[in-house]
């Protein structure tokens, strides 16, 4: 059983700053990609950023230069650290990992997604 919780959503004006957490916990072996997606009103969900684990970072275009993710694999914790907040940022954000679990002597290697934080930005 292995859970993604995030944290750090919220409510800011235009230009402010939010950080995103993401914490994975159960039976973990090893965690591969993590990634932030959003998911605005009538919208699909859509790639924000994605940390490999060896640390090599993909961002999409509408947020190259204002956020950056991070992780930390002691704590099996990814960020986003969004600056430069825009109106067009709100959104739901979700936290994905691609891990493997171990169970006795096997191991499963499938994706998992947090439940979703909310970012809104005023004008």
């Amino acid at each position: 059983q292995v859970q993604l919780v995030e944290s750090g959503g919220g409510l800011v004006q235009a230009g402010g700053s939010l950080r995103l957490s993401c914490a994975a916990a159960g039976s973990i072996f090893s965690i591969n990609n993590m990634g932030w997606y959003r998911q605005a009103p009538g919208k699909q969900r859509e790639l924000v950023a994605a940390v490999t684990s060896l640390r090599i970072t993909n961002y999409a275009d509408s947020v190259k230069g204002r956020f950056a993710i991070s992780r930390d694999n002691a704590k099996n914790t990814v960020y986003l650290q969004m600056n430069s907040l825009k109106p067009e940022d709100t959104a739901v954000y979700y936290c994905n990992a691609d891990l493997t679990t171990v169970v006795f002597t096997t191991t499963h290697r499938r994706n998992y997604w947090g439940q979703g934080t909310q970012v809104t930005v005023s004008s």
